[in-house]
């Protein structure tokens, strides 16, 4: 499936928007792609929110001559789980991001320069009001479901709750409404790692180049979280590395945050990381039972047994808050030796359990009727 990437500008003339912090852009770049064709209902739409460092080439190729197809390939195309012969399938990069929407790495209309430390703090709901923009430029009125994983599935719960009106099905995959203390103390250890660097220099190195020290380190460090101690113990035991002497598992980190300094930005880095620790859905309405009340969709979380992010009790513990505040909820889970990432893996695990909901989603399906937890 050859694919394009697109890009929706707007100015402040045009619409004006504006963060939770206070800060209002001069103008907007988002960068999506599309699969599939909007139908005459306009009713066929999935949006699809990628993770943490992810983009918005979620499936396809942009040529023969590409070495891989986006990220989700196996998910979204013709007679697959998200089936492009039916559905109308949209994928963006997230605000603050360095791969084509406005981020750190953009240039300030007003400087001349890229924002880097100066662009402003931003949360989820920033993300998903943008998101929302964007849908009403492509003509989306409703949509079927939206969906992701980790940052993707905060994302999609947050688009539950704010546009509560818009989405029929959320599908949040290894999220929950808000990150863990213990989470949190692992995106602070990366954080760190990145402003101890020297060639930090506070956000400002877009000249002389990024802390690359600080943000490989942090990328180890966080793809020790995304991993599972069965995954190091088949894949690498104690085996050596001889040409590096390190262990397999050492030289895997090495690889990691080598290869992660080459595609990815610090500023934007730091951006989304405090994004999801900051991120709790209940913060604009006082409590988290009362955020609850407003979601209309139909919610299933996917939990991944070996998680260590996400936890599969506190994805039950959620469904159980959302069906208790009279909503409903389901709980799906992944066996799975690859912890967080399982759900950019294990496609043959998640196939199933995404056409199970979207028949679901089809069937008529009344709140009284008992949910699966």
């Amino acid at each position: 499936m050859l694919v394009k990437k697109h890009f929706f500008r707007f100015t402040k003339g045009e619409i004006q928007f504006s963060t939770e912090s206070g800060y209002t852009f001069d103008a907007i770049q988002v960068a999506y792609e599309t699969y599939g064709n909007l139908n005459r209902k306009k009713d066929n739409a999935i949006l699809v929110l990628h993770a943490l460092t992810g983009d918005a080439h979620a499936a396809g190729m942009y040529s023969s001559r590409d070495p891989k197809p986006g990220w989700w390939d196996p998910l979204i195309g013709p007679g697959k789980a998200l089936d492009t012969n039916k559905y109308f399938v949209i994928c963006s990069n997230i605000l603050g991001s360095c791969y084509g929407t406005t981020g750190p790495t953009s240039v300030n209309p007003k400087t001349g320069n890229p924002y880097g430390n100066d662009f402003p703090p931003i949360n989820i709901r920033d993300m998903v009001r943008l998101q929302k923009i964007l849908l009403e430029y492509l003509g989306v009125k409703k949509l079927k479901m939206a969906i992701g994983g980790s940052l993707g599935g905060m994302q999609a719960l947050e688009w539950a709750v704010t546009f509560p009106d818009s989405v029929e099905t959320v599908v949040a995959i290894a999220a929950t409404h808000e990150l863990s203390p213990l989470a949190i103390a692992f995106n602070y250890v990366g954080i760190k790692a990145i402003e101890s660097d020297p060639s930090w220099r506070n956000g400002n190195y877009y000249l002389l180049g990024q802390p690359v020290r600080g943000l490989s380190l942090a990328r180890m460090i966080g793809t020790l979280t995304y991993k599972s101690h069965e995954l190091f113990k088949r894949r690498f035991s104690r085996n050596m590395d001889a040409e590096k002497g390190l262990f397999l598992a050492e030289s895997y980190l090495e690889y990691h945050g080598e290869s992660f300094v080459k595609r990815f930005d610090a500023n934007a880095y730091l951006c989304l990381i405090k994004a999801m620790n900051r991120h709790n859905i209940a913060e604009p309405y006082g409590s988290l039972e009362k955020a609850l009340k407003r979601i209309k969709a139909k919610v299933f979380m996917v939990g991944i047994d070996t998680d260590m992010l996400y936890p599969p009790d506190e994805l039950r513990s959620f469904i159980k808050q959302l069906n208790t505040a009279g909503g409903y909820g389901e709980y799906r889970e992944i066996e799975s030796y690859q912890g967080h990432d399982a759900f950019l893996v294990d496609f043959e695990k998640l196939s199933p359990i995404l056409n199970e909901i979207l028949e679901t989603s089809v069937q008529s399906t009344f709140l009284s009727e008992s949910p699966s937890l």
